[in-house]
């Protein structure tokens, strides 16, 4: 098909006739909480006009349901035929009814919100057509990636192949964006400690020295779950570091590198990962002991113990705890933990879920914290420990264990610098009162919806190319980290080494970029 061609304005961005109708890849239960309702704020404030979704046949109807801010709305869904994940373009009945919708409702942006193994194949497709991309994260995965090196290595491949696909459809299209959806970019907390981080380092060259950081979200699976429920699932030989450890693969680099100053950029890391496989779960917790925790659960569950060892030997991680040494010129200048829990604290409590796809809901809960320390000079704690509100009420909505709880912690020597300040605590109010607007809020929620909007506003042509947070030329580090993280797991598993050193350095700017014009960028 021909590259769809498109009218510029004069700050090289598609007019506004052009530029509004958007096509949802994947309108799965992420899509209708997440992106549908921050495209219809969109619409609402005329950054978006139409929008219509594609999904798998068999996977969801004709009209799709989701919540907006002004009540309850539906898309019209294309349904195609499912197809391998392993297939480098769309097939030809896939591609057409793509093309088809493309031209009919005049896309211009895509939102690629699929299965991530397929996450690759749909943002080449809407390269070549000249359509601009939100794209969820991870970037990409693969199945047995935690088993076959070929298949781990190849999440930093597809980094690197679909960024000279970009490279080179921006010769064409100078305006197109490709953006990822990577929310701890747009959170208040962690623009925060980026700058406490860049100021230490501007005042001492000291540059992170080391940074633990800790996930779970209680995503408890019983034994027959991890067979019969693949949503956000292990059976694909991959689990928790590609279902939401790519937050922490981002947002890590993204951190170390506000400490870099000159001679002492990060260029190599190396990467061990110990993990829990579904196997390892049934020994912690047997199918015995869940009979007797729950009487009604031998009549429900149709495996052996020894059938479910069997079935899922080759699945994913469960938990993952993944440490790393981060080099500059063959010195460790940073050392690292990214520690990711399925298997964590948990508010279910029944056997029989609320929701069948266990993504949501079911007593999942997020437990985060990040420990940095700067040398001698700076440690900064982040914490958002929460629970289900249980509807007790409490005196303060953002203490530990309420939905709003996040803080942040502050420690400088004072003692070497007088005029700094020792401690410094931001709470849910003081973050939320450092913003610049109102929506500006130190929740996911909150930070999801500034991505999308950060997106519609370059679309719009409010906002430059410079002034985008997380643009696909700024993911090749956390793509490393990741493709690290399986690349030590698969080795494990075939008795090669455990550990995976890898290049760790930035992937460089587009050099035949046009430059943007010049539009305020205001968070």
């Amino acid at each position: 098909m021909t590259p769809i061609r498109r009218h510029a304005s004069r700050t090289g961005h598609a007019r506004e006739d052009d530029m509004k109708n958007f096509l949802v890849v994947g309108v799965g239960p992420h899509a209708r909480r997440t992106h549908l309702p921050a495209l219809a704020a969109g619409q609402a404030s005329g950054l978006v006009g139409t929008m219509c979704g594609v999904d798998l046949l068999g996977a969801t109807d004709v009209l799709v349901p989701y919540d907006a801010d002004d009540g309850p709305r539906s898309l019209p869904v294309t349904l195609i035929e499912p197809f391998d994940s392993r297939l480098q373009a769309l097939p030809d009945r896939v591609r057409h009814a793509l093309d088809t919708v493309v031209e009919r409702r005049s896309i211009h942006a895509v939102v690629v919100s699929t299965e991530p193994a397929y996450h690759m194949v749909y943002t080449r497709w809407a390269l070549e057509r000249g359509l601009s991309v939100l794209l969820d994260k991870p970037l990409s995965v693969h199945a047995d990636a935690s088993t076959d090196p070929r298949q781990a290595g190849a999440i930093l491949t597809d980094f690197d192949d679909i960024m000279e696909c970009y490279r080179q459809t921006r010769h064409t299209f100078p305006q197109l964006m490709v953006t990822v959806q990577s929310q701890r970019r747009y959170h208040p907390a962690f623009w925060r400690i980026r700058e406490c981080i860049a100021e230490v380092a501007a005042e001492t060259s000291c540059p992170v020295t080391s940074i633990q950081s800790f996930h779970s979200d209680g995503q408890w699976r019983m034994p027959d779950e991890m067979i019969d429920l693949s949503y956000h699932g292990f059976d694909r030989g991959y689990g928790k570091a590609a279902h939401s450890g790519f937050h922490f693969f981002d947002i890590v680099p993204w951190l170390l590198a506000a400490g870099e100053t000159s001679g002492k950029e990060l260029d190599a890391v190396a990467v061990h990962a110990h993990i829990t496989r579904p196997g390892d779960l049934l020994a912690q917790m047997g199918v015995r002991d869940y009979e007797r925790l729950f009487p009604a659960f031998a009549a429900r569950n149709p495996y052996t113990e020894p059938e479910l060892r069997s079935a899922t030997r080759l699945f994913g991680e469960v938990d993952a705890f993944i440490s790393m040494a981060y080099q500059s010129r063959g010195r460790t200048m940073t050392l690292g933990s990214i520690n990711l829990v399925h298997n964590g604290f948990s508010q279910r409590g029944s056997l029989t879920p609320a929701h069948a796809s266990l993504y949501k809901g079911n007593g999942r809960v997020r437990h985060e914290t990040h420990i940095i320390e700067q040398g001698p000079f700076q440690a900064i704690h982040l914490h958002s420990l929460q629970t289900l509100n249980d509807g007790t009420p409490s005196a303060d909505p953002h203490a530990p264990g309420n939905e709003r709880h996040v803080e942040v912690h502050v420690f400088r020597n004072r003692t070497f610098r007088p005029d700094w300040v020792k401690y410094a605590g931001f709470d849910f109010g003081t973050l939320a009162a450092t913003s610049e607007s109102e929506v500006a809020l130190p929740t996911q929620e909150s930070s999801r919806r500034r991505a999308t909007w950060e997106f519609l506003e370059y679309l719009d042509g409010r906002r430059t190319r410079e002034g985008m947070s997380s643009e696909l030329t700024g993911h090749r580090r956390g793509a490393t980290l990741m493709a690290g993280a399986y690349l030590s797991m698969a080795q494990q598993w075939t008795g090669a080494s455990p550990v995976a050193t890898l290049d760790f350095r930035a992937a460089p700017e587009p050099a035949s970029a046009p430059a943007q014009g010049q539009v305020e960028a205001v968070l």
